[in-house]
Order: structure tokens, then sequence, then C-alpha cells
């Protein structure tokens, strides 16, 4: 995977199974000395491309969450596995999002992740609190990069015989944009610190990804409306971004399901 020779991908989420991870129905059933890979998986980021996917799947239904196991399939040859749909998305154009379906695919047991079952849930919920303080980095990374082009913009657009900076409207959009901005990033910055001390809690995990992909939509839209007509123009990229940012609050658990983490916390 380093040297690009393999792409990975995580097949999580199926069409009636989003952030509630427990309620899976791919199984992974065992056959002899190996395992028979069925279900689907939907909504999958490199799905068109990967040949090394880490699925989630049930590989006892009496355990619950304890009955989950992470699966690695290597789809090269695999017999029973195929490729859905890359789906048409709003947003994030850039990246392939597809349809996985397994039918029955031979899976060895040394590819049991962590080489015992029912430890898949507990090994995704370890890793969710990075996978979502990646994301606020996404979207300060958005944030800044917004506002940097639309205070250029405000500068050399004119409009009524100056530019639109000459309107105090467009003065103080630009002045609560750059300090929600700058805030978010000396959040961001405490959590990547703790992160890196191994202290970060799953609860301010949440209260990033919540918090920050928020912002980036307010900030976002903001941006998009000072831009006029030109906004909503894909040549300028603050439209792309602005559309890019509506999946920040649901990917990566929905916000709904961040507030109640943290929540639980109190």
């Amino acid at each position: 995977m380093v040297t690009g020779e393999l792409v990975g991908a995580l097949a999580m989420t199926e069409p009636s199974t989003g952030s509630d991870v427990q309620r899976i129905k791919t199984r992974a059933t065992r056959d002899g000395n190996a395992y028979k890979l069925s279900g689907q998986k939907t909504f999958i980021s490199n799905g068109q491309h990967a040949n090394l996917i880490i699925v989630a799947a049930k590989t006892d239904s009496s355990k619950g969450s304890k009955g989950v196991s992470l699966v690695v399939i290597e789809t090269d040859g695999a017999e029973g596995f195929q490729r859905g749909r890359n789906l048409d998305k709003v947003g994030l154009h850039a990246a392939d999002t597809s349809e996985l379906f397994f039918d029955n695919v031979n899976i060895p047991p040394e590819n049991i992740l962590g080489g015992e079952e029912g430890q898949g849930f507990y090994q995704m919920m370890k890793q969710l609190p990075q996978e979502r303080l990646a994301i606020a980095c996404g979207a300060i990374g958005a944030m800044e990069g917004a506002v940097e082009r639309t205070i250029g913009y405000c500068k050399e657009r004119e409009a009524f015989g100056g530019p639109l900076t000459q309107f105090q409207n467009t003065r103080f959009k630009l002045a609560e944009c750059k300090t929600k901005t700058t805030v978010a990033r000396a959040f961001l910055n405490e959590c990547m610190e703790e992160h890196l001390r191994g202290s970060l809690s799953v609860e301010k995990a949440a209260m990033a990804k919540y918090w920050l992909t928020d912002t980036q939509g307010e900030v976002l839209d903001d941006c998009v409306q000072l831009h006029g007509g030109y906004g909503f123009m894909v040549e300028y990229g603050v439209g792309e971004m602005w559309s890019d940012a509506r999946v920040q609050r649901i990917y990566g658990g929905t916000n709904e399901i961040m507030k109640e983490l943290i929540a639980r916390s109190l």
C-alpha cells in the first residue's frame, strides 16, 4: 500500500446501515478451513480501483457488536467479488465512491484482521477518532483556502465605482469568516497535539469533527454569496469547495451522532 502496488478501501456502510455499524448484514461464515463472505456495501471510497479491501462483516450474529470482524479481501482474481456502480455524487467528484458485492467469496482464515474473530467493532471504534480528526483537517483547509480566495476576489471585483470591500456588509462578512477560521484552527491544533500524545478522547474528536464541519458549511456558504453569481460557477473554485463541504457533516459518523457521543460524556 505504501508503494502504491495495492490500493486500499474500508467497506463498512451498507444500503440499510450507516452510522449504526452493529446492524451490518454482511456475513463471513466459517466453511472448513476458510470463510465465505457474502453481502453488499455502498458509499465505499476507492471502491472502483481498490484491490485490498477491509470489509466489516458478522462472524457471529448472536453476539451483537462482539460478533463483528474485519475481513481482508484481495480482489485480484477473487471469485464472487463484483464492483457495482461508481456513484454519482453531488460533490467530491475527484474521488470514486462505489457499491461492492460479495457472493460467497473465499477468505483464508489468516485474512481475519487481528487473527481472531470478534475484534472488528473495537478495531473500528479505536481508529474512528483519528478519522474524525482527519475530516476536521479537511474542513480547516477548505475554510482557509476559501477565505483567502474570497478576500482576493472582493478586493478585485468592482461594483458601484469601487471594490466590493468598500461595503460594510462585505467587510463584516469577511471578518466573521476570518474569525471563525482562526478559532477553528486553534481548536484543531489543540486536538492534533493531544492526538500526537495519544490522549485525544473520543468525545473531543467528535467535537472537532462536528464543529469544524458545521463551521466549514457556514464559511463556504458565505464565500459563495460574496462571489455572487460567479460563486455558483464551476470555473470558480469556491463553488466546488462549497458542494464538497456538504458531505463532511455526514460521513465519518453524522454530526448528530457526534453530538450523541459528546452528550454521553457529560
